[in-house]
């Protein structure tokens, strides 16, 4: 059905999506003793949720604050990010990154981008002797995905807003299945197509920027018609 007068509340990944890559498996790649690679395969296996995953990945990363600002550093996102976001901020839509990953590298990365968002991911804290952990201040105990972030609490607080969601991942199966428009690749796509999911795949935020003008577009006009239809009853 046509949303009048619609304003959306756009939540988009981080990793996988906005980031090319999946930096928190560079960080490990990068600073973790290689077990964290079995840890990885027990997720990966279903034998442990992302939660106990990360928390048990992050326990085996060895390095300085400096040695992860430079990380950081390097880290490139999708060029064309910034126009997807001034479609929706231009439209009068909010935009949060929401993610499962290390809020370290998510507020950096958008930040080294000039990008000022509001974004909830999981929170690294230094304890010294190149030594971290994690902590998880939006889990819940009902997340059904078991993940450290759990998505669905801030698309349900977008309450009489349209909630597109945006993702590539295992960690936005679940918000996925209550929004009102998907945008999904990688994993995300395939979960969405074997589920019976309306969504439209895309590959880069080129094609996502696209795809959801062209979808804001039809939805006004629909609802234009709607209205011009109900004043001629």
């Amino acid at each position: 059905m046509p949303f009048p007068r619609m304003k959306c509340h756009v939540f988009v990944d981080f990793d996988g999506t906005i980031a090319t890559v999946d930096t928190t498996d560079l960080l490990l790649e990068r600073f973790a003793d290689p077990a964290w690679l079995d840890v990885e395969e027990d997720w990966k296996a279903g034998k442990i949720g992302s939660r106990e995953c990360l928390v048990r990945q992050i326990d085996l990363v060895r390095a300085t604050p400096a040695e992860m600002e430079d990380f950081v550093e390097g880290i490139d996102i999708d060029p064309t990010f910034s126009a997807f976001v001034d479609l929706c901020i231009d439209g009068g839509h909010d935009v949060s990154v929401v993610s499962d990953g290390l809020d370290f590298t998510v507020g950096r990365v958008l930040r080294q981008a000039g990008l000022e968002l509001p974004f909830f991911a999981n929170r690294l804290e230094y304890l010294g002797d190149k030594k971290w952990k994690l902590t998880f201040p939006f889990s819940r105990s009902d997340c059904r995905a078991l993940s450290g972030n759990c998505k669905c609490q801030f698309s349900e607080a977008a309450t009489g807003k349209i909630r597109i969601v945006v993702g590539d991942g295992r960690s936005d199966f679940c918000v996925a299945s209550g929004a009102d428009l998907v945008l999904a690749k990688s994993a995300l796509e395939r979960h969405c197509r074997e589920n019976d999911i309306a969504h439209f795949a895309f590959g880069t935020f080129t094609d996502a920027t696209n795809l959801l003008a062209s979808w804001l577009d039809e939805q006004a006009a629909a609802s234009t018609d709607q209205s011009d239809t109900l004043r001629d009853e």
